[in-house]
């Protein structure tokens, strides 16, 4: 297992239920971490559900963290998270945007990667819409990784607040709760970052620098 490389999980998905928008992951969510665990000398790789690139969402040229992403990574390299081995990977980061809710529930290899790198003693991670990707993950006798930790994600009271609660697939605060989950927040669009044991989750984009901090600061105790 490689010391300095962390994974990033990017959504596939780019149409945003039957509104006629266009959804992705959010660009934030993925830059930020990104630069923090670059500056920190951690490689990032990257896959996206179907391979190659992914739709952006929300994205902010004027923000140089996010301009310096779209100009440095090359998302259309991006392998299928299926072809990912997770022991070369000490963390992974689920990223999020609303096209996770489509395509990180129920795929088998976004549950295997987490899975995997948590049981060999790696970090697993994610931020607003991307906890959708830690609904399946598994604990090594099979119990529900979730069930009975902390964690934050998109609460339900944003996706109101954005008016795409009745948008989204299912609302995914309350289906973290019937994991089990301990879900915790800060309040709308205030930046929540909680840790429970090597499981780092964030509730938003502000949110998104402070998982990756976390995150290093596990990866080195």
């Amino acid at each position: 297992m490689s010391r300095t490389s962390v994974l990033f999980v990017l959504t596939s998905h780019g149409k945003l239920g039957e509104t006629g928008r266009s959804t992705g992951f959010w660009l934030a969510e993925a830059a930020h971490p990104w630069r923090v665990f670059t500056d920190a000398g951690y490689r990032v790789d990257l896959v996206s559900i179907q391979g190659g690139r992914s739709p952006i969402d929300g994205a902010d040229t004027s923000d140089p963290v996010q301009r310096a992403f779209l100009d440095e990574v090359d998302l259309a390299a991006a392998r299928p998270v299926a072809a990912a081995d997770p022991a070369d990977y000490r963390a992974v980061l689920y990223v999020g945007g609303h096209g996770a809710m489509w395509d990180f529930p129920g795929n088998p290899a976004v549950t295997r990667l987490g899975t995997d790198i948590y049981a060999a003693g790696g970090v697993v991670a994610a931020v607003c819409h991307g906890p959708a990707g830690l609904l399946d993950l598994r604990e090594p006798d099979g119990s529900l990784l979730i069930a009975g930790r902390d964690l934050t994600s998109f609460t339900n009271a944003e996706e109101a607040e954005i008016g795409l609660d009745t948008v989204v697939p299912f609302l995914l605060q309350s289906a973290l709760r019937q994991r089990g989950a301990r879900h915790q927040d800060a309040g709308i669009f205030a930046p929540r970052v909680v840790v429970d044991g090597r499981l780092v989750t964030g509730q938003n984009p502000p949110s998104s620098a402070g998982v990756a901090q976390q995150v290093i600061r596990l990866l080195g105790s």
